[in-house]
């Protein structure tokens, strides 16, 4: 799995999400993920939405995933130049 199809199913399981997917080596991957869907969630909480619609390629295609997890709002104060436009 490559690191587009990866944002891809990310942001089709979380209408409205931007997820920008880096990986150097297709197995384990880093995501920059915004979607209004964590307002009022915790960290934990967010991971397992992003989680949920990744499925079973979590521990199969996808060995590793780190995270970063933003609200738009958040986005606009924390994230400037994490790449996501």
């Amino acid at each position: 799995m490559n690191p587009q199809q990866v944002a891809q199913i990310i942001e089709s399981g979380l209408p409205g999400a931007r997820a920008q997917v880096k990986s150097g080596d297709n197995v384990h991957f880093e995501a920059v993920v915004v979607a209004a869907a964590f307002a009022g969630k915790r960290s934990v909480q967010r991971h397992q939405l992003v989680y949920g619609t990744l499925g079973s390629a979590v521990g199969n295609e996808i060995h590793a995933l780190a995270l970063q997890v933003f609200t738009p709002e958040e986005f606009a104060v924390q994230g400037p130049g994490l790449g996501l436009g």
